[in-house]
């Protein structure tokens, strides 16, 4: 299978003390917007909104692409079906920390 990175940064997928290295090679970002809902003591609450995603190539055939979570939220949220788009696993499960709290390597992906 072939995995194609779009996120802004290298994805490190830690399994077994075996670390496979995915560099990024695009970036496929969801474009949002911001609609006021509502007001609270005359201060604007908003909503946002995700109105498309770009960068995000078309389905090929044996390819997998790795996007972040709010790309995934935002292809849900327009009714895509791209079942080829995974996200890394950042939850308490996957995420490996360094001892500073930063996310170094995950131990696998995620999808919604």
């Amino acid at each position: 299978m072939n995995i194609i990175n779009l996120t802004a940064h290298t994805i490190n997928v830690i399994l077994e003390g075996k670390e496979i290295a995915y560099p990024s090679q695009g970036l496929a970002r969801a474009k949002t917007e911001e609609k006021e809902v509502g007001k609270i003591n005359d201060i604007p609450v908003v909503k946002t909104v995700y109105t498309t995603v770009e960068g995000l190539p078309d389905q090929q055939e044996n390819t997998v692409y790795l996007v972040s979570t709010l790309v995934l939220q935002a292809l849900k949220a327009n009714g895509i079906d791209r079942t080829d788009c995974l996200a890394p696993n950042t939850g308490l499960s996957g995420a490996i920390r360094d001892d500073q709290g930063r996310i170094v390597g995950v131990r696998g992906f995620q999808t919604l």
